[in-house]
Order: structure tokens, then C-alpha cells, then sequence
């Protein structure tokens, strides 16, 4: 019997919470869902990515309020899926969206066949779509580092390499210690690496384990308290990519060249470690996918479309 299409049968409806991890840091986290997070400045407010639609976003706006009610002047882009980037439009004053230079990249060159794609993969989080207007670009951008100064609080914002996506950056508040990390990160749910850089992720977590953070926000789930957390939090995402690149390539050295034989044989590997993780379902044919992709010398993730999701789904999930 096929499974249901990635998370089209999630109808469940999240509780967010605004979390206080730092002086004017703050974590805007729910259980499994994306998370995002905010910074509380003098006279304005840093937003860390801003949800799916404008809906969306403004359900975060009015969390943000009861914590200040400094506008919210600055969208920072962690990286480009439709999915955390499509609100900003809700975030009315907002007169800068920063990102990456790559994540720039990104949206030019898959913008659209991603909103399509992310919209069916997962109909919950797009309530409220038809308010988007557009795809959302940045107005200012970066190659490597940007920092932001508000009042004397320092907040870097770094381009440290490819993982998740081409265009990953992370919030990294070095007096505090405190660590963004979008999607490069997960703790106890599962990663989604259609998009991934799988061989260069290892060394960029390897670059934000340098940092030494005390607090991590991975992309989905609480927030990672304290130097030994935070190190496990880095491991585990880790060990999952090695996992999904070590399966997928065993099961070449096998001589399984079709991709329903590679993805049965990576399933069986990773699922009894993996299988319960939030989204674990919805992402390993993606993520075999993409890991097949790489190991045969597709250096540049292919672009998903809905209609290449439904095809794909269909052969490895049918």
C-alpha cells in the first residue's frame, strides 16, 4: 500500500512558544515544525526566518509583541526554502531581508518549482497561501560574514559552507554563545537533504562545532542547552548523514544501480535507528534521492518540482 504523500496527511496544529535563551535572544520553537527565533535590539527587531505564508507570520509577529513592541525592521534568510521565507510578506515594517549570497542563487534558480513543491509536501504549514504574493528575494546579501550591531549586542551572521542547501548561514551570538542554525542542525528529527551538500555538511559542522556553542536552535525541535547538548546535537546530525550517504553507498558497492532497490536497502538500514524521528518518512526518499545523486556525480542538487516529487514518490513509496 502507498504511504501518504511526504506530510500531506499531517493535519495536527502546533503550539509555538517564544523561548528567552539569552538577554534579548530569543527562540520561537514548537515541537517538530520549523523553527525560528528573534533579536531584540534598541530600537528594532532581528527576525530569523519568518514561516510559510503571511499567515503565518503574523502569528509570529503577534508572539513577538508580547515580548516588545519594537518593530520588526530586519528578516534574516537562514537559507532557501519555501517554507521558512514565503511570511515575510506579513512582516509589514520589515524594510531588509538578509541572506547569503548562494541563497540569492537559490531563489533565482528554483524559487518557484520550490514554492509548488513545498506547498503539497506539506498543506498544513501553507494555511493561509493564497496571501503570497511572490517569492521572497533578499535586499542585501553576503558571501562569507556579516555582522550587526544592535545597541552593544554583537550578532554574526556566517556563510561557513554547504550542507542542508547550497546557501546555509547561521546567527551566531559570540558574548552570549548562542547559535541559529537553521537546518544544519537537528537533534531528534529527522534531516531533510533533498536540497543537501551531504559530503561538505560533515565540515561545516565541523565549523560551527568550532564556534563552542552554549545554545543551539537547530531547525526543528527544543533547543539544545548547554556545551554537551549542543556537541550531541551537532554528532547526531552528523550520524544521520553518514548513515544516509554510508547506506545508499553500500548498496551501490552491492551492485544495485535502481533507485527503488537502493532506497529499500538504505530503509532497512537507517529505520530502526531513525524511524520514529519526526518527519523521518516524509524525508528518506528525498534524501536517498539526493545521496544517490551526489555519489554518481550530480554535484548540484537536481531541482524538485511537484511533478518530479510525485514521480519519485510513487517509485520508491508506491
Amino acid at each position: 500500500m502507498s504511504k501518504p504523500f511526504a506530510s500531506s496527511n499531517d493535519t495536527i496544529v502546533q503550539t509555538t512558544r517564544v523561548v528567552e535563551l539569552a538577554p534579548n535572544a530569543y527562540g520561537y520553537l514548537s515541537d517538530f515544525d520549523p523553527n525560528t527565533g528573534f533579536i531584540v535590539g534598541p530600537t528594532s527587531v532581528l527576525a530569523i526566518d519568518c514561516r510559510a505564508t503571511p499567515k503565518a507570520a503574523r502569528a509570529m509577529l503577534t508572539d513577538i509583541r508580547r515580548v516588545t513592541d519594537k518593530p520588526v525592521k530586519t528578516i534574516f534568510l537562514t537559507h532557501y526554502h519555501a517554507v521558512r521565507v514565503l511570511g515575510a510578506a506579513g512582516v509589514d515594517q520589515a524594510d531588509t531581508i538578509i541572506s547569503s549570497r548562494a541563497t540569492l542563487d537559490l531563489v533565482r534558480e528554483r524559487g518557484a518549482q520550490d514554492y509548488e513543491s513545498e506547498a503539497r509536501r506539506m498543506p498544513r504549514l501553507f494555511d493561509g497561501i493564497a496571501e503570497i504574493a511572490g517569492l521572497t528575494y533578499p535586499t542585501q546579501t553576503f558571501e562569507r560574514e556579516c555582522t550587526l550591531w544592535f545597541g552593544e549586542q554583537e550578532v554574526q551572521l556566517l556563510h561557513l559552507g554547504s550542507g542542508h542547501s547550497k546557501g546555509d548561514s547561521v546567527v551566531w551570538l559570540p558574548a552570549e554563545r548562542v547559535l541559529f542554525a537553521g537546518d544544519l542542525v537537528e537533534a531528534t528529527c529527522a534531516l531533510y537533504c533533498g536540497d543537501a551538500h551531504l559530503q561538505a555538511w560533515s565540515h561545516t559542522l565541523d565549523a560551527l562545532k568550532a564556534l563552542k556553542p552554549r545554545i543551539i536552535v537547530p531547525g526543528r525541535g527544543a533547543a539544545a542547552i548547554g556545551e554537551a547538548a549542543c556537541e550531541a546535537a551537532i554528532e547526531s546530525t552528523r550520524g544521520f548523514v553518514n548513515d544516509l550517504l554510508g547506506g545508499v553507498a553500500e548498496a551501490m558497492q552491492l551492485g544495485m544501480s535502481d533507485l527503488k532497490a537502493i532506497f529499500d536497502h538504505t530503509y532497512a538500514k537507517m529505520t530502526p535507528k531513525y524511524g520514529k524521528w519526526p518527519i523521518y518518512e516524509h524525508c528518506i526518499p528525498f534524501n536517498v534521492a539526493r545521496a544517490y545523486d551526489e555519489l554518481t556525480g550530480i554535484e548540484h542538487p537536481q531541482i524538485w518540482t511537484a511533478e518530479r516529487d510525485m514521480a519519485m514518490w510513487a517509485k520508491l513509496q508506491g
